[in-house]
C-alpha cells in the first residue's frame, strides 16, 4: 500500500519502464536509468543517494519512527523476500560495530556502485516490488544516519 499520493508514480498512467524512468528522472531528480536485458528500472547507489535494506517486520517499526521524527522517506517493498528498501541520503562508512549490530538485525547498506530497483509498471502489476512510500519530492531522502539510528531504536524496542 502507498502511503503517499503526492507525486506517487503510481498514479500516472505510464505503462512502460522507460516512461515511469522517465518519471523519476523528472519529477523525482533520482538518476535512474532502465536495464535494456531485464527491463527493470534501476537507481544506482552513490553520491547523494543511499539505501538501508531489512526485513518487512522491522521496516513497519523503522518507517513508523522516522514519520514521527517527520523523517519519512521513500520505502519499496519486495513481497517475494518479505523485505524493505529505505532510500536515504549520502551513504557514510560504517564502524565495525555499526555494521555487526546491522548484520544482527539483517539490515544491510548498500555500497556505492550498487543498484537498487526501483518499482516500474509491470513489477506493480506482477506484485514484485511497489512504493510502500512513494518519493515526493528530489529532496524527501532522510539522512542514513537518522534511518540507521531508527532500526537500530526500533529493533531494541522491540525485544
Amino acid at each position: 500500500m502507498t502511503t503517499s499520493n503526492t507525486g506517487n508514480p503510481t498514479t500516472h498512467p505510464d505503462t512502460t519502464p522507460e516512461q515511469r524512468c522517465l518519471r523519476y528522472r523528472r519529477d523525482h531528480h533520482l538518476p535512474t536509468t532502465v536495464d535494456p536485458a531485464s527491463r527493470r528500472i534501476l537507481l544506482p547507489i552513490g553520491g547523494l543517494i543511499g539505501a538501508i535494506t531489512m526485513p518487512t517486520t522491522l521496516g513497519h517499526r523503522v518507517l513508523a519512527g522516522l514519520r514521527v521524527r517527520m523523517l519519512t522517506g521513500p520505502v519499496i517493498a519486495h513481497p517475494h523476500t518479505h523485505r524493505w528498501t529505505f532510500l536515504t541520503g549520502p551513504g557514510h562508512t560504517l564502524t565495525d560495530t555499526v555494521h555487526t549490530d546491522l548484520l544482527q538485525l539483517q539490515t544491510s547498506v548498500a555500497h556505492p556502485g550498487d543498484d537498487v530497483v526501483l518499482p516500474s509498471p509491470d513489477d506493480e502489476h506482477l506484485g514484485r516490488w511497489h512504493w510502500i512510500h512513494s518519493p515526493e519530492t528530489h529532496s524527501d531522502l532522510p539522512p542514513q544516519s537518522a534511518v540507521i539510528a531508527t532500526t537500530k531504536a526500533m529493533a531494541t524496542t522491540a525485544t
